[in-house]
């Protein structure tokens, strides 16, 4: 898998190879919009904080007021979760490259999927209601081989339907010649 270095600002880098000397573009990698962990982390506290209410009532009434405070261990959860979809949101990029299109993502386990586009069966966009609601949608890529299926999620709809119409035509000219 090739290694690359993440560039955020507009326009393309160059960076010199310590093999050969030269010179060669780097990619222009853009992460994902703060509208995805805004939705992540609002359903976070939404779905986290029913359980401990839920789990404080239960307690409470069940085995008595003074177990009740072990509802409390999901606000811990709650904490720990709000900085993790922090880290897992900064971790998500993509970059669009002359022959392919590369997604990177992870924090603990990091994956790098390079999608060539003339091996692109089918991109779709896709948004559910929660997504539709914070004016989000995803871009899936499918592949000939299932095994690098991609997707991109929590992408602005107009950058989701622009990102599959220019990898939807550039897959259609690169594959015209199989």
């Amino acid at each position: 898998m090739h290694t690359v270095s993440p560039t955020y600002a507009g326009g393309m880098e160059t960076g010199s190879t310590a093999d050969t000397g030269t010179t060669r573009d780097e990619p222009v990698w853009t992460g994902l919009p703060p509208g995805l962990l805004r939705m992540r982390r609002l359903l976070l506290v939404v779905w986290l904080g029913l359980l401990t209410v839920g789990l404080g009532l239960l307690l409470g009434l069940v085995v008595g007021p003074a177990w009740a405070a072990f509802a409390l261990l999901p606000l811990a959860l709650m904490a720990w979760g709000w900085v993790m979809l922090g880290h897992n949101w900064r971790s998500w990029r993509y970059a669009e490259r002359a022959d392919d299109l590369l997604i990177s993502r992870g924090v603990l386990w990091q994956e790098e999927t390079v999608v060539p586009y003339g091996r692109m069966q089918l991109v779709e966009v896709t948004s559910g209601p929660v997504e539709r609601h914070f004016g989000l949608a995803s871009v899936q890529l499918h592949t000939a081989a299932a095994a690098t299926d991609a997707t991109i999620p929590g992408l602005d709809p107009d950058e989701a339907e622009r990102l599959r119409d220019r990898l939807t035509e550039l897959g259609e000219a690169r594959s015209a010649g199989l």
